[in-house]
């Protein structure tokens, strides 16, 4: 069976949230994925974002596409809205439904073969355009249900499971991001919930294109010696710029502390990100600099990791359009066809 549900029987000790929900309600049916697959440990770092965030799971609209990946949000929030979409569609799909409605929050998930081969198009106009949304693609750079060729992830020598060198150059997607304007843009790896789960929980509360890159090895045809994107590699490879903390909006408490040691942004819904600097004299707020970071790093053979962009003011898709606050379904059909005296003002105000 591939939605077999989890036992509704649990322990009644478990810790609710602020909603009074515990983190089995957030999860969804067992995981029919590989044992040891990287997308689970990532549907896990979801589960316990949004549960430390106390976040209504009827509140949130999950979508993917096609591939391992997509395949994931049946793992998790199974009291969400859920949409799977073709392949490489998500991104439009996401868009329209957040036009429609803008209350609820949008997390997309992707894969490297659904978002940067056949939905790379779609994936760079919802980039710029600033679709208020969390993206999520679980890298591992293979196309794992079609037994493993290269995706266009994959680094230029890297090894498949058969030894075959790719010879093509990778897209980075989180370079792209950064290029595209996202206002919100990270990568992390599924071996790390230290360093996802904070990731997620301030994405999930940033008011614009939040984009997470992370890094998941597919355990069946990437996961050897000459791959890129296994676990080795990466915890080798691994250069983190910063270590996250998401702190919710509080009346401000004020302290005094070694200066350098942490920098606090402060988000317009008065949330906190706590970036504590790994790196030294990393910028998280300027784009320059972080898509030359990257550059660097690559250059030297390392992986960078962390939050790698944030705009603390971003503006998103219903600001630069002037929508309207409300979901579409609750106007009346005077709201949704004001007459024809609206339509010819339209109409003349486009010749």
């Amino acid at each position: 069976m591939s939605f077999l549900p989890k036992p509704r029987l649990h322990h009644p000790e478990l810790a609710t949230n602020a909603v009074g929900l515990t983190r089995r309600d957030y999860e969804g049916a067992i995981s029919t994925l590989c044992a040891g697959c990287g997308h689970d440990s990532i549907s896990a770092a979801i589960v316990r974002a949004c549960f430390d965030l106390s976040l209504p799971p009827h509140r949130i609209a999950k979508l993917s596409g096609i591939g391992c990946s997509s395949k994931t949000p049946t793992y998790f929030l199974g009291a969400a809205h859920g949409f799977n979409s073709v392949h490489g569609r998500m991104p439009s799909v996401l868009t329209g439904a957040n036009l429609a409605n803008r209350d609820l929050i949008y997390l997309g998930v992707s894969g490297d073969g659904d978002s940067a081969s056949i939905g790379l198009g779609q994936f760079a106009h919802a980039v710029r355009r600033g679709v208020n949304m969390v993206y999520i693609v679980e890298n591992n750079g293979v196309y794992g249900l079609t037994k493993g060729q290269f995706s266009a992830t994959s680094d230029r020598g890297a090894r498949s499971k058969k030894g075959v060198a790719n010879t093509d150059a990778a897209i980075d997607l989180v370079g792209l991001a950064l290029q595209l304007g996202a206002t919100f843009v990270a990568r992390s790896f599924s071996g790390d919930k230290t360093q996802l789960v904070p990731l997620i929980r301030a994405a999930l509360q940033h008011p614009g294109a939040a984009f997470i890159d992370c890094i998941s090895p597919c355990v069946q045809f990437n996961n050897h010696e000459g791959s890129t994107k296994s676990f080795d590699y990466v915890r080798e490879h691994n250069e983190a710029v910063n270590r996250l903390d998401f702190i919710t909006g509080r009346d401000e408490i004020t302290a005094e502390y070694a200066p350098g040691d942490v920098e606090v942004v402060r988000q317009h819904d008065g949330s906190l990100l706590s970036l504590r600097k790994l790196a030294a004299d990393y910028d998280p707020h300027d784009r320059t600099a972080a898509l030359a970071y990257l550059q660097e790093r690559s250059a030297a053979g390392e992986i960078v990791t962390g939050l790698l962009y944030v705009d603390p003011e971003p503006e998103e898709l219903h600001t630069h359009l002037n929508t309207v606050a409300a979901p579409l379904n609750s106007l009346d059909e005077a709201a949704l066809c004001p007459g024809a005296a609206a339509l010819d003002r339209l109409n003349a105000a486009l010749r």
